[in-house]
């Protein structure tokens, strides 16, 4: 019974000294390299960060973030159900099919309802 777990402690030997050896080899090497400011600076895509305050971010970014895990989700929930139903469908076929039906008719009711407030018009 030990011996089973053998190779799972010696992947997690391996996995900590690899780790151990690559940061000490960092703090070794970092030390040694000369430090500027300009090496020090933050790089943001070869524009030079400018002090002060963060512009703000508009809420339709959020809104449209939001919708966008809302409807990815259903995905999470569609596939599984998808790939069982063949198998349950003798079982509790209507109750199955029902169920999903509600699921997508509250989903649609939801999508109607973000297009019909403009949360994916991109032009306001």
């Amino acid at each position: 019974m030990l011996q089973d777990y053998v190779p799972v402690l010696l992947h997690i030997l391996v996995a900590v000294g690899f780790a151990t050896v690559t940061l000490g080899l960092n703090l070794l090497v970092g030390r040694i390299g000369r430090r500027s400011s300009n090496k020090d600076a933050s790089y943001e895509c070869g524009v030079i960060p400018e002090v002060g305050t963060q512009p703000r971010f508009s809420v339709k970014f959020y809104l449209v973030a939001m919708l966008f895990i809302l409807f990815d989700i259903e995905i999470v929930f569609m596939y599984p159900w998808a790939v069982t139903f063949t198998e349950t469908v003798a079982t509790h076929g209507k109750l199955i099919l029902g169920s999903m039906s509600l699921f997508v008719a509250v989903l649609l009711i939801g999508y109607i309802y973000a297009i019909k407030k403009g949360a994916l018009d991109w032009s306001r």
